[in-house]
């Protein structure tokens, strides 16, 4: 409900006698404001009682709930109940989600408090805390008085303001009818009461905090303000009153049994002399909610006059006028444009408990929560309470594209109508499964939008989990969902080897039931073990492959519009963006690509009818789990070539950035033909700019025999003024291509080191072009006949634009072809290295040897500052003996997540720095987890953990011996090395029932990803 200004009805309300200036003004002004007459000292003597029961609270929100997101944050509270240890502050401060708090007092006592109420409409809530845990500190409870709040009111707001622990702000309230301010469309927002204005000029910290006169006493809760001027908004305390009253009696959940109800205007006299003076506006229905005890029975723009019989115009005291207990009928008159009508409160079908649709649990399944949707965000929306919502993507959804506070209409063909139709889907399906899901979003809620969703293959989150709130013990209890026959938890699952159960090929991991074609996925059609997907949002042709003279065109060397989104990093950009179609029988499938490829590329030229078929589309996903080595983003995209295609084995080559790291999911679609396979990343190169992704031929079905690999002419070397091809691939798979000269065959590659350090091209030359398709465009160089003489790939350096921060800015070289079939020689002839488990075969992988130095060109006429010989300078060359590291493919390995901060051993990038601490560099912070302990605590990233409880920890082994022997809820000391070689010691507490201590580390035997629980509540493992 929202207040009708007196503009609107002063024309019902007429007396017919003018009222002159003064008594306008004697009207505004309270007389209980009249009497106020406070002195220095009285505020003096005020403030002296009031602080010592203010606290600073530090509120870590653990998961993405409802309206919050997960994150740390700092606010106000003070203690109204010092018996029983009750502090009020905030909604949004308590949060409706998980939460780990503490309140630390004026004189530094730190005492944990946990979540007692919060209200599901109202910004206010209640911690507790154990009142014995005060052991130094004399205080009082703040008493309330909303009574006393009147217009021109002297107040003072003491709390935590600007992150400050003690700030007291002066000001006079101006407004007790302002409308609750609206913060954001798809956060928290109050509604239905007033709100108090004055010009305080409160900032973030102050949340919470009391405002009180000069007696000491809490006349508002300040709650928000307005940060393009002083105005702040606080809280009137009636509502906080009455909850209280009810908690002194041992009622912790308070049914708010609030009917929205509508009474006519009738005589508008009434109205005015029943009325307080102050008193200028009345209350109309702003909006219902779908689906409620009101729905359909009210409307926008009715107003109500009286409620049981008295006239009511404020919303505080229709709340107040409805007992949770009462259960007489009430009359209702209500008016509803120009005509009245009366309803008693029984043609409602219940009395809805506000408690009952504000939701208390959610699922946790792939880094996502997924919960019922609030009364909160339904009345956002105006959408349906209880419905399927997206309070976080985590990894699986943002990887399918679905956003934030979307709601689920349909998963795997089946229609979700509640969080137990979901869960009930999820646990049929098996790992690596692709499954439609149909979702809406506030933003466009007429449409049904589409995406494939991938189960993860790889144990990159825990099992999924369902989180109930516990108000009795503040926590939330955690419970599994599925049962231990549950197909999630099979840990050999390939959804390769599911697919192609019938083909009888092998493979490192166990065949495994896939899930019943119906329910799995309306837009999959199986083709000979295989499923082709479609999307299902976008028009999909049913007959075979085709280009039209428009597609043509752009074969012939143009470059397309789209090429500004054919990047090699592109975060968010979904899967379903690239063609895909469903293809015919398979007798003739072969031939029928094959002979519209043949039809589609007429017009282009040799090289790029013969490169086309060996082009691959990269789509790369991290987990935000497991960001090592500093890959920068989530999502890459780009542009790979087969360097080799066998029966058993399929390579492609891909520069790094778009391939960062191992632990990844890799989607590979062909140009040659329209199917998305898996990639599994077979080596990464320690020095150079390229990577080595591995494909199973068989996935392809009958496109095995159309896809095929380049042809690689790695001598002689390309020369300035050779003439080459450079062609790749745009965001629908068609080819594009352009005819450039060589500049530069030899160019040395000199980039800097990144801020946040990451893999870096070092001791290269490249190649560079007069004329490229862009800073980000991904492909390859070729000569007249299609044969691949460099991989064309991008860079990434920082810069540094006049006062502002660092900046990524991309560039595109080439690398010679010559390094990679180097490596793809000694892999393919089984030299000696590492055995890893590629598509079922146990296949060695070549190791490295590298000098641990970086080069840099410089002239000779440089070179003799640094005491270059004339010797040597004339051409004789001098035999030195080096020492060399050996060096694999495989990237990181291992990584552990120790209370929300990932470490991992120093990646090449952080090694070249030329710094190591001489007290252990095996454990280095490189990632840190919103709402963890670490978050809280402050151990960021980019520095090494030495020492952890006075142990020394010199790698990942020393951590998981020192971590085991620390309890839940132990403080522990922790000693930290900066890049810089800052020492630093913090003091961080353990929260095991949030964040358990976790390691995933790679397996070559299975080619997986292996997560294992190292230590959690009442659960630990060797």
């Amino acid at each position: 409900m929202s207040s009708a200004s007196e503009v609107d009805v002063k024309s019902g309300m007429g007396t017919g006698t003018e009222t002159s200036m003064e008594d306008k003004l004697c009207v505004e002004i309270d007389q209980a404001f009249k009497d106020n007459r406070a002195t220095a000292e009285d505020w003096r003597r005020a403030l002296d009682k009031v602080v010592p029961a203010i606290v600073v609270l530090r509120v870590t929100a653990c998961r993405a709930f409802d309206t919050e997101s997960a994150g740390v944050s700092y606010a106000t509270g003070f203690v109204v109940d010092k018996r029983r240890g009750i502090i009020l502050t905030n909604r949004h401060v308590v949060k409706p989600g998980p939460v780990i708090a503490e309140a630390l007092f004026v004189n530094r006592e730190e005492i944990p408090v946990h979540p007692l109420y919060r209200d599901p409409v109202h910004d206010f809530g209640f911690f507790r805390y154990d009142t014995s845990s005060i052991q130094f500190l004399n205080y009082e409870e703040i008493p309330l008085a909303p009574e006393a709040a009147c217009v021109g009111l002297e107040i003072r707001v003491v709390g935590n303001d600007s992150g400050e622990k003690v700030s007291i702000l002066a000001g006079t309230l101006a407004r007790l009818d302002r409308d609750a301010p609206v913060y954001k469309r798809d956060g928290y927002n109050d509604f239905n009461t007033f709100y108090i204005q004055a010009a305080s000029g409160t900032k973030g910290g102050s949340s919470g905090s009391p405002v009180i006169d000069w007696q000491g006493r809490a006349v508002a809760l300040n709650a928000g303000s307005k940060t393009s001027s002083a105005s702040a908004f606080f809280l009137p305390l009636e509502r906080v009153v009455r909850a209280l009253k009810f908690l002194e009696k041992g009622i912790e959940s308070v049914a708010n049994k609030l009917e929205a109800v509508s009474i006519p205007r009738g005589t508008l006299q009434i109205v005015r002399h029943a009325s307080p003076s102050r008193e200028t506006g009345m209350l109309v229905v702003d909006s219902v909610v779908p689906g409620g005890p009101a729905h359909k029975h009210l409307e926008a723009g009715d107003v109500l006059v009286r409620l049981n019989g008295e006239v009511s115009v404020t919303a505080i005291h229709s709340i107040l006028s409805l007992s949770p207990k009462e259960e007489k009928d009430k009359s209702l008159v209500l008016e509803s444009g120009s005509w009245c009508f009366q309803l008693s409160i029984v043609a409602f079908s219940e009395v809805q408990d506000l408690h009952s649709i504000t939701p208390d649990h959610f699922l946790e399944v792939g880094g996502a929560v997924i919960h019922p949707l609030s009364y909160q965000q339904a009345r956002n929306f105006h959408f349906q309470c209880g419905l399927v919502y997206v309070a976080d993507q985590g990894y699986m959804l943002l990887r399918a594209g679905v956003p934030r506070h979307a709601i689920i209409k349909k998963f795997a063909g089946v229609e979700i109508t509640r969080l137990e139709d979901f869960i009930s889907v999820l646990s049929k399906l098996s790992r690596g499964v692709r499954v439609p899901l149909e979702y809406i979003s506030y933003k466009n809620r007429h449409l049904r939008k589409s995406v494939l969703v991938t189960v993860d293959l790889h144990e990159w989150y825990a099992p999924p989990q369902i989180y109930t709130r516990n108000d009795s013990s503040g926590l939330w209890t955690i419970k599994p969902i599925l049962t231990l026959e549950s197909k999630l938890l099979s840990p050999n699952v390939n959804w390769i080897v599911q697919d192609l159960a019938s083909n009888g090929v092998s493979s490192c991991s166990a065949d495994v039931t896939p899930v019943e074609q119906a329910q799995q996925c309306i837009c999959q059609e199986p083709m000979n073990g295989v499923a082709n997907m479609k999307t299902t949002c976008e028009q999909v042709d049913d007959g075979s492959l085709s280009l039209d003279k428009s597609d043509a065109a752009i074969k012939k060397g143009q470059v397309d519009k789209q090429l500004s989104v054919d990047v090699s990093l592109l975060p968010g950009f979904p899967s379903h963006k690239l063609s895909k179609v469903r293809l015919e029988a398979s007798g003739t499938e072969t031939e029928t690509v094959l002979r519209n490829n043949q039809g589609a590329a007429a017009n282009a030229s040799v090289a790029e009818r013969v490169i086309e078929p060996t082009l691959v589309m990269f789509e790369v996903h991290v987990p935000s789990s497991c960001m090592l080595d500093g890959v920068p983003s989530q999502h890459f995209f780009g542009t790979g070539v087969i360097i080799y295609h066998s029966q058993t084995m399929g390579l492609v080559a891909v520069n790094k950035n778009i391939v960062f790291v191992s632990v990844s999911d890799v989607l590979l679609s062909f140009a040659a033909y329209p199917i998305e396979v898996p990639g599994e990343v077979v080596f990464l190169h320690p020095v150079h700019n390229f990577a080595l992704v591995a494909y199973n031929p068989s996935a392809l079905g009958p496109g095995a025999s159309v896809v095929r690999a380049a042809e690689l002419l790695p001598e002689p070397a390309l020369c300035r003024g050779d003439s080459v091809c450079l062609v790749g691939l745009s965001s629908n798979l068609q080819a594009i291509s352009r005819k450039s000269f060589v500049t530069n065959p030899s160019a040395a590659l000199n980039m800097g080191s990144a801020h946040f350090q990451r893999h870096r091209g070092t001791n290269m030359e490249v190649i560079e072009l007069d004329t490229v398709l862009g800073s980000t465009f991904s492909g390859v160089l070729t000569d007249d006949l299609g044969r691949v003489r460099a991989i064309w790939g991008s860079f990434a350096i920082q810069l540094k634009f006049g006062g502002s921060s660092e900046q990524d800015q991309r560039f595109s070289r080439g690398i010679p072809i010559y390094t990679v079939s180097q490596i793809l020689d000694k892999i393919v002839s089984g030299a000696d290295g590492p055995p890893l488990c590629i598509n079922g075969i146990k296949r060695p992988i070549p190791l490295i040897r590298i000098l641990e130095v970086e080069l840099y060109p410089t002239l000779l006429v440089k070179a003799r500052s640094f005491g270059l010989t004339d010797t040597w300078i004339q051409g004789r060359e001098i035999d030195i003996l080096v020492g060399t590291d050996v060096r694999d493919g495989n990237g990181s390995t291992r990584m552990i997540n120790w209370c929300g901060c990932i470490v991992q051993d120093p990646h090449p990038a952080v090694r070249a720095l030329g710094f190591l601490p001489e007290e252990g560099h095996g454990v280095y912070a490189t990632r840190w987890c919103s709402g963890s302990p670490t978050q809280r605590y402050g151990l960021y990233a980019l520095q090494w953990i030495v020492e952890v409880k006075g142990k020394p920890t010199p790698n990942l082994d020393a951590l998981v011996a020192v971590t085991k022997e620390i309890e839940h809820g132990e403080f522990v000391r922790v000693r930290t090395i900066h890049l810089n070689a800052r020492p630093r010691v913090l003091t961080l507490k353990q929260d095991l029932h949030y964040w358990p201590t976790w390691e995933l580390r790679f397996d070559p035997e299975t080619a997986m990803w292996r997560r294992r629980t190292i230590k959690a509540l009442n659960h630990s493992t060797e």
